[in-house]
This record gives structure tokens, C-alpha cells and sequence, in this order.
């Protein structure tokens, strides 16, 4: 499904109509003095309560972020810690609340909800990846709403770095989503800070990867980690995974459900990654280098072939078989990633020759590719550096 040509009525269509929506609120949203602002989070309810009235088709996933701002006033702390332990401390406080204030305000429309709290090593691993989709689809089938946070009290990269935004988009992929909404404190993408003047709302974005950096928001807010460009950044994954994203204000979420034109739609890719190579692509997290020669580059990169033994130069890094690596040119150049099928220890020996003397020397298993090309994905590609 792709996003709508205009904003208006056809996008209320995608909100209200069939199939499963992702709606990722940030902190910025929900945070307030008491920690979480129930009625925000009431009103927002109210509205998709309303969607899923229409149908049992109508599925939903909430992706929250809120843990850590909900943790502060318990703790007495009167802004986000600068320390790790801290941030985690308030997540682990906080998580409890921000659920129970979610589960509260589902119950009142008689729909349950269920806590899925994940971290990046759900998705970098591939049977944890697995499990994780089983476990949404299940919930999803009983009836309930999954309730998704970063598993920020022991999720270290994600708390210091990252933001829900990503979370989401893979969510979004995870469930096939008809659509993914990102609700946050800005009404929309602009062309520019909206505080500079002449800027313009963009309506729909053809290519997220085309948006540039200075996009129309800060780095963030005191309580959230997150910006605009995150939201392009997920609207890219979800775009890869052929999942529309909208973004907009979560004040202005009721009028984009009513039909009126605001927020941004990003339109998803006609033919969505397969989801092997949209693992591969934004999630896999490289363990070590390959160094090719010219010859291999360019059957790797032009000709879409497998890596062999005999066009590897150089090994590092020490990983196991069924790893991710980068693949670089002989100037250090990232140029594709991929899955070997030969660990760090074992490859050293095999380097500049063909298959054919490897077979005949060391027996018919070495005939194999270092990296097959159903799990290698060339740079330039979304989500790669």
C-alpha cells in the first residue's frame, strides 16, 4: 500500500480503514508534571478505540515511549539523568506506571492490552527476530492491543542514542502494517525549521531517503531523545518494508482521522525488501571486515554475484559463521554487508583461491561462497553508512 497523492480524505482512510495500524507516541507527548498526562493519553485512546469499533479488522499496536519521564517524579529527579545507570533506574521505575496508565485507558473501551517490551538484540538476532513477530501476531489474533516500549533498563545503545521512532518502523514490518504513525510535539516536515521563514509543510514525501538533514526540528525535547529526522529515518524503514508512515502532532491526530489536510505522509516503496535483506539493510550489526579486490568488488556491486574466496585480500575482526560483515574495497570503503558462511578463524587460509582447488584440497564443503548473494545487500542502501 502506498501513501495518498494529498493529505485530506483519502489519508483518513488509511487511519480509519482495515488492517493493523502502528501509532508510536513520544515522550514529549505523554510526559508532564505528574510524570505521564492521563488525559492526553485518554484522548488518544478515545480516538482509536473509535477505529477499532468499526471492525474486527481494524488491529492496533501502540509504541510508546514514556518509561523514563514517567520514572522522574516517582524518584523525586526533576529532569532526565545525564548517567546511564539513572536513565536506567527511572525506566525501571517508570515502565510500570506508563503501562498501567495505558491498560487503564484501553479497559474503559473494553479492549485489553499487552505489554511487549523489546531491544535491539530482539531484532539483531534472527530467532529472537522471529519470536518477537510470533509473539505480536498471537496477540493480534486473541484480540488485544500489544503495547510496545524499548526495553530501556537494560537496552544501553537504544537509551543513550536511539529513539522509538526505528522501534517502531520495525514493528511496523514485523505485523504488516497497513500504516505507521508517528505522533509527536511538531504538526508536520517542513522544507526548513519552521521557525525560519518561508518554510513550507511538505504534505507527501516521494523518497525519505531524498530529505536532507536540516530538517524542521531540534534534537529533541528534556524528556525525549528523538527528532524529526528519526521520523524519517523510520519512515525509511517502514517505506522499505512497504508501510506508509504518517507524522503530525498528536494534538492534530483527531483532525487527520476527520479527514482534514495536515501532518506528512511518506509514501512506501512500490515492491517492499524481502524482509531477510531489510534485516540485513537496517537492523544486522556488522561483526567484522572483508577486504575485496577490484575484480570481486565489481562482480559483487555490478554483477550482483556471491562473494568467493579467491577475491577476498584481507580479514578483521573475529566472528563466527552466520555473522555479519562489511565488505570494503582496497581504500577501506564500505561497498555491500552480508552473512558469511565461513568464520574469521577458518577464512585466512582460504584467501585468493578458487573454489575448485579448495574443493580438491580440502574436500567438497569448501566449495561454498563466503557470502552467497540472497544475503548480501550493496552500498549505497537505506539505513547502511
Amino acid at each position: 500500500m502506498t501513501a495518498p497523492d494529498v493529505a485530506g480524505s483519502v489519508a483518513a482512510a488509511l487511519l480509519t480503514g482495515p488492517g493493523t495500524l502502528v501509532v508510536k507516541v513520544g515522550s514529549s507527548s505523554l510526559a508532564s508534571d505528574a510524570g505521564i498526562d492521563g488525559a492526553q493519553v485518554d484522548r488518544l485512546v478515545e480516538l482509536l478505540a473509535a477505529r477499532r469499533a468499526l471492525g474486527p479488522d481494524r488491529q492496533l499496536v501502540v509504541v510508546t515511549s514514556g518509561a523514563i519521564a514517567a520514572g522522574l517524579p516517582a524518584l523525586g529527579l526533576p529532569r532526565r539523568p545525564a548517567d546511564l545507570a539513572g536513565l536506567q533506574a527511572a525506566a525501571s521505575v517508570g515502565q510500570g506506571r506508563l503501562q498501567a496508565r495505558w491498560a487503564l485507558a484501553f479497559e474503559r473501551h473494553d479492549m485489553v492490552t499487552g505489554q511487549v517490551l523489546l531491544d535491539l538484540d530482539d531484532l539483531v538476532r534472527r530467532n529472537h527476530y522471529l519470536n518477537a513477530r510470533a509473539t505480536l501476531a498471537r496477540l493480534l489474533q486473541l484480540g488485544a492491543v500489544p503495547v510496545v516500549n524499548e526495553n530501556d533498563t537494560v537496552a544501553t545503545d537504544e537509551i543513550r542514542f536511539g529513539d522509538n521512532d526505528r522501534l517502531a518502523a520495525f514493528v511496523a514490518h514485523l505485523v504488516g502494517a497497513s500504516a505507521l504513525v508517528l505522533l509527536t510535539d511538531v504538526d508536520a516536515l517542513y522544507d526548513r525549521p519552521p521557525t525560519r521563514p518561508g518554510a513550507v509543510r511538505l504534505r507527501t514525501v516521494e523518497d525519505p531517503q531524498a530529505v536532507g538533514a536540516d530538517l524542521g526540528t531540534g534534537a529533541g525535547s528534556a524528556v525525549g531523545t528523538g527528532g524529526m529526522r528519526t521520523k524519517v529515518d523510520a519512515a525509511a524503514i517502514a517505506a522499505d518494508a512497504g508501510v506508509p508512515t504518517f507524522v503530525t502532532a498528536t494534538s492534530r491526530y483527531g483532525d487527520a482521522v476527520a479527514g482534514a489536510d495536515v501532518g506528512t505522509w511518506f509514501r512506501a516503496a512500490e515492491r517492499a525488501m524481502p524482509a531477510r535483506i531489510l534485516w540485513l539493510t537496517h537492523v544486522a550489526v556488522p561483526k567484522g571486515r572483508l577486504t575485496l579486490d577490484a575484480g570481486a568488488v565489481r562482480a559483487v556491486v555490478e554483477r550482483g554475484a556471491s562473494l568467493l574466496p579467491a577475491g577476498i585480500r584481507a580479514v578483521s575482526g573475529g566472528f563466527d559463521v552466520g555473522a555479519v560483515v562489511d565488505l570494503c574495497d582496497e581504500a577501506g570503503g564500505t561497498v555491500a554487508r552480508g552473512v558469511v558462511s565461513y568464520g574469521a578463524a577458518e577464512l585466512p587460509r582460504l584467501l585468493g583461491r578458487s573454489t575448485h582447488d579448495l574443493r580438491a584440497d580440502l574436500g567438497p564443503g569448501y566449495g561454498r561462497e563466503v557470502v552467497h548473494r540472497d544475503d548480501l545487500v550493496v552500498v549505497p542502501a537505506p539505513g547502511l553508512p
